[in-house]
């Protein structure tokens, strides 16, 4: 799947830094989600890869109070925003910039989707000592699937990312020889009180930059209408929905 540039990436979190906790209530769900999943033990080293603004890392204390948290990020914006105790490290998932077998836990919530999985995958295989842990959420085929159907009678333009089939994340496991594979899919929806502000969501949490294909200026007023129009139609009593097709993957080396 084609991925945004990785400067386009790091740009549109660079911007969303500042506000993206205000913005980011469905990402703090799923990550309590992920962690509930963690085996209970005292890992010395972790990574938060795409640690954002750090908010796992109380999460991530519980399960280990004494190691050393590794918060990576590609934005410097993002890590100027993690207030915990650790060592920050500005760098790619794709190309960590960590030696061999030097972690016991690798964490990612919400970060691989913006990444090519399988040097990812591997790059965390690399790293993980014997019996560490790996513990990921992403997202699934299904995330957005409402911006997707609004649009499509609109435009030809992409409105979101391409997104992991559940199977394939799961042969990329078990491939790098990851052993107690547990993969769970999970749905959480968001509920917006019109269309406009669904999108200005979308973007404080920096997941309006799609890459290739992107609308590359403003938006028509008779395009906004007619999508507008069509996500009406799915307008529930909550409101307008946007689904989170969650895949959350715990294994071991």
């Amino acid at each position: 799947m084609n991925k945004p540039a990785k400067g386009r990436i790091r740009n549109a979190f660079e911007r969303a830094a500042k506000h993206y906790d205000q913005a980011a209530d469905i990402q703090r769900r799923i990550c309590r989600s992920l962690a509930r999943g963690l085996a209970c033990h005292d890992a010395e080293s972790l990574l938060d890869a795409g640690c954002g603004t750090g908010y796992a890392h109380a999460l991530l204390r519980q399960h280990a109070p004494r190691g050393e948290i590794l918060a990576l990020d590609l934005s410097t914006a993002m890590l100027a925003q993690v207030a915990a105790p650790c060592r920050k490290i500005a760098g790619d998932i794709e190309q960590l910039p960590l030696a061999d077998a030097s972690i016991d836990l690798y964490w990612s919530s919400l970060a691989l989707q913006w990444c090519d999985l399988a040097p990812s995958l591997q790059e965390a295989r690399r790293t993980l000592r014997a019996g560490g842990q790996f513990a990921i959420a992403t997202l699934g085929p299904e995330t957005f699937h409402e911006l997707r159907s609004a649009f499509a009678g609109v435009d030809a333009y992409r409105h979101t990312l391409g997104f992991c089939p559940p199977d394939e994340l799961r042969t990329l496991a078990k491939d790098l020889g990851l052993q107690a594979v547990d993969l769970i899919e999970s749905t959480e929806t968001a509920f917006y009180p019109d269309f406009r502000q669904l999108l200005l969501a979308v973007k404080a949490i920096g997941a309006n930059q799609v890459g290739r294909g992107q609308r590359t200026g403003l938006m028509s007023r008779s395009a906004f209408l007619k999508a507008e129009a069509a996500y009406e139609t799915l307008r529930r009593e909550a409101g307008l929905p946007l689904s989170y097709h969650v895949l959350y993957l715990h294994a071991r080396v």
